[in-house]
């Protein structure tokens, strides 16, 4: 074995868990003001400020999948082809393909090169649109967080031999759905507190307890996004993939397993 290009190899997936787990931590800042341990005036701003910053580290980190040519090209197209999906889908009721291209993405390449795909796919569709904001760091976590799931899957048994890979268009549809709410959730809980300010009977309550803000996040949800855009994301998103799945991912790992890069969690 080449342990000079494990140990990088291996530090890279290290720093990109810790990462993460850092960035949830400031999604979740509503959770830590439930306990007391932040005011929601600091918290809001912490969490806007550390955002971007963990983005531009978790890039630097990725940097080495990105080193081949055949690799860094492929990951271009998947991404400006999920930012051209989220753009021509952009404000038609959670009708959204990106998630498609994501999903498919991060299957074929791993989950390193999915989350990259994923992260750029938001950048690259803000830019287009417009629509960069405060929201757009927290966007980017968490389709790159889609796409680095789905190369998390179970392989062993789905894909061998060909004629039994609707086994895998299956999972990857049943994954959608969950990744549709799951995102709706994780982008309702930074932003649920902003939107509704403090003087409702579902904003956060500083201190209030968790199961208690939790319940009413989960409310806010529900109303805001779970039963009409993320509903809609969740069934266009399995319905792509279950259409389009099998012959996407063949062509995908045919470019891929051509490169001299090897495939990557």
């Amino acid at each position: 074995m080449n342990t000079a290009h494990q140990r990088p190899e291996l530090l890279s997936r290290l720093a990109l868990v810790v990462t993460s787990l850092l960035a949830l931590g400031v999604v979740a800042w509503p959770l830590l003001a439930s306990a007391g341990n932040f005011s929601s005036q600091s918290a809001v701003v912490v969490s806007l400020v550390v955002m971007p910053a963990l983005i531009v580290v978790l890039s630097l980190v990725l940097d080495s999948s990105l080193r081949n040519t055949t690799v860094l090209a492929l990951v271009g197209v998947l991404a400006a082809l999920a930012a051209a999906a989220r753009v021509v889908s952009t404000g038609a009721g959670g009708f959204e393909l990106v998630f498609v291209v994501v999903i498919l993405a991060g299957r074929a390449l791993g989950a390193r090169l999915g989350f990259v795909v994923g992260i750029l796919a938001i950048a690259l569709s803000s830019l287009v649109w417009g629509g960069f904001g405060p929201w757009s760091a927290f966007q980017m976590l968490a389709v790159g967080w889609v796409g680095a799931g789905a190369g998390l899957l179970p392989h062993r048994g789905l894909v061998v031999p060909p004629a039994r890979r609707w086994r895998e268009v299956a999972m990857l549809a049943g994954y959608g759905v969950i990744a549709s709410y799951a995102f709706g959730l994780v982008m309702n809980l930074w932003f649920w507190p902003i939107a509704l300010g403090p003087d409702t009977t579902l904003s956060l309550v500083d201190g209030g307890g968790l199961a208690d803000n939790t319940v009413r996040w989960l409310v806010y949800s529900l109303g805001s996004s779970t039963l009409t855009w993320d509903t809609v994301r969740a069934l266009t998103t399995a319905v792509t993939l279950s259409l389009v799945g099998r012959p996407v991912l063949v062509a995908l790992r045919r470019v891929y397993d051509r490169s001299a890069t090897p495939k990557s969690i």
